[in-house]
């Protein structure tokens, strides 16, 4: 699986870097990134889970 931004929906909330860290970071200008675009399978759930709550809906998943 892929992660997918939207960045022109995305607000950097930061709600997916509370679920995930590991994954995803928003700096200090309130820049969103996806630090593991492929995420090992161990953190699929969380991901999803963070996908899931992104307020702005900006977040998606490819599968490949």
């Amino acid at each position: 699986m892929k992660i997918k931004v939207d960045y022109d929906v995305c607000e950097a909330n930061a709600v997916c870097m509370g679920l995930a860290p590991e994954v995803f970071e928003v700096d200090d200008e309130d820049n969103l990134h996806v630090l593991m675009p492929e995420p090992p399978a161990e953190l699929l759930d969380r991901v999803r889970h963070a996908v899931r709550s992104c307020p702005k809906a900006a977040l998606s998943l490819e599968d490949e």
